[in-house]
């Protein structure tokens, strides 16, 4: 198991690491054991106000630079990522608890990010228009917007900060960066290697402590211009409130509630793999994860009995065993949360067909089995809410409409999954389903070369491809007029 010194410097303002002004810490807990890894600086809003006031001297350099510069420093950060993955899956591992092997693959996806927008960078075109007056030319020009903060999540500590770090710092912005209480340890190596590969001081600054505090700063602040954040729709709403006295442009990437529909033409096995794997990853702790399953009635058994017999499989334990599928959950909130959408299902009449409580294995951590229901309905919790952990929900459907309508009768609309062999029935089935994310036939639809985000409650904006960089800039019409030679 990973051993840390105490972090207490883990606040990066204007090219220094410090300890917070109050002199508080936080421990980091390792889920799986309950052990203190580590404390970290527990800074407020003195040190989110120095980070802004870093990252504002430090913009007017940064976004001055060429394209080309600031592209080969993401790409020394992509190499540099690569070059220590298996150091930072392991740190990832035992602060968060998800398997290595899924740890390593995404400090392939985070390092991607930068990769990525390394190369976009210097594809940040603008536009030259037409002018229907011969005595005017006009241009369009992206322009960096300002100081962007980055409020993100527990659940993907490396990928979520290099989704919002990477096209940032591309578009020629500068940064200041709140990662969750629960995995500050990820963020701080990040920022370590940015710092190493000679991004310019205050064009990146770290605050690790009070959520609270250091969100208030950041609304208020003048000269944050974008505040782009991952995590629940009701902090996302608080955010919106909060920023709308300085109309600041969001970019929120929020809850989920996503179904998968599997159709009797699709390939079962494939099916119930994917489903297996979309749910249980990272212990169903993730955004677009499967929340529900609606399953045609002809192939209804065959379906059940390949998943049950695949989740019987799994192995739980502690992520930092090779052999381990799935690892604890967050904390003791995170269980509560499971056991009252499992409860309240049960009361209602859902059945449980396999697992359905706390694993009773030699760690003292935040486990809990990977569980089916069937006989579920409409008004059980588990049907209108995000667990955010390994309960999956079943139910049968007859016709394809009926599969529409219940997978769209929800306010969150993240990503969505379907299963078929009919290229007809995947069309029409797509563009009915009222989701920002469609996956046919697959439940691994983000990439960095492919912008991310969600309708309805589930946020505004895009994260990843080329449209995830002009979330960070302004566009600037210019008109000008010409004389007549």
């Amino acid at each position: 198991m990973t051993k840390f010194p105490n972090y207490t410097k883990t606040i990066f303002i204007d090219g220094q690491w410090l300890e917070a002004h109050n002199g508080n810490t936080l421990p980091v807990q390792n889920p799986a054991t309950l052990e203190t890894i580590t404390e970290v600086s527990y800074g407020d809003e003195v040190e989110a106000e120095q980070a802004v006031r870093a990252a504002s001297q430090a913009f007017r350099k940064w976004s001055a630079k060429t394209a080309r510069e600031r592209s080969q420093l993401l790409y020394a950060a992509y190499e540099k990522m690569l070059e220590h993955k298996e150091e930072l899956a392991s740190i990832l591992t035992t602060e968060q608890g998800k398997p290595l092997k899924e740890a390593r693959a995404e400090i392939d996806s985070a390092a991607s990010y930068f990769l990525w927008y390394a190369e976009e960078a210097n594809r940040l075109y603008g536009e030259i228009i037409p002018s229907s007056n011969k005595h005017k030319r006009l241009m369009v020009i992206p322009q960096p917007i300002g100081v962007v903060a980055a409020i993100t999540p527990w659940n993907f500590p490396a990928s979520m900060i290099t989704r919002k770090l990477a096209p940032a710092l591309a578009a020629g912005c500068t940064v200041v960066l709140k990662p969750a209480p629960e995995t500050p340890l990820t963020a701080y190596q990040i920022v370590k290697i940015l710092e190493e590969v000679g991004i310019p001081k205050g064009v990146v600054n770290l605050v690790t402590g009070d959520a609270v505090s250091i969100g208030q700063c950041w609304m208020n602040h003048p000269d944050v211009r974008l505040i782009t954040f991952t995590g629940s729709t009701e902090v996302g709403r608080l955010l919106m409130k909060g920023s709308a006295d300085h109309v600041k442009k969001l970019s929120l990437e929020l809850g989920g509630h996503a179904p998968i529909i599997v159709f009797d033409d699709a390939d079962l096995d494939l099916a119930a793999e994917m489903t297996l794997a979309s749910k249980f990853r990272n212990c169903g702790q993730t955004c677009i994860c499967a929340n529900r399953v609606y399953v045609q009635k002809t192939i209804w058994d065959d379906f059940l009995e390949k998943l049950t017999e695949k989740v019987r499989r799994l192995s739980i334990d502690i992520g930092a065993k090779e052999t381990a599928d799935i690892g604890p959950l967050i904390n003791e909130e995170a269980v509560q949360k499971v056991q009252r959408h499992l409860e309240d299902a049960v009361q209602k009449g859902a059945s449980v067909i396999y697992g359905g409580k706390r694993w009773d294995g030699p760690y003292p951590g935040y486990f809990f089995e990977p569980t089916l229901l069937v006989n579920v309905t409409k008004e059980m919790r588990v049907m209108n809410e995000e667990t955010f952990g390994p309960l999956l929900p079943l139910q049968p459907f007859e016709e394809e409409e009926e599969a529409i309508r219940q997978a769209n009768d929800t306010p969150y609309g993240l990503a969505a999954y379907i299963f078929t062999d009919s290229i007809h029935r995947a069309y029409r089935v797509m563009e009915k389903l009222e989701y920002g994310i469609i996956g046919i036939n697959d439940v691994f639809p983000a990439v960095a070369e492919a912008p991310f985000g969600g309708v309805k409650q589930s946020g505004l904006g895009k994260e990843g491809g080329k449209e995830g960089i002009f979330e960070f800039v302004e566009l600037k019409y210019v008109s000008m007029g010409i004389r007549s030679s």
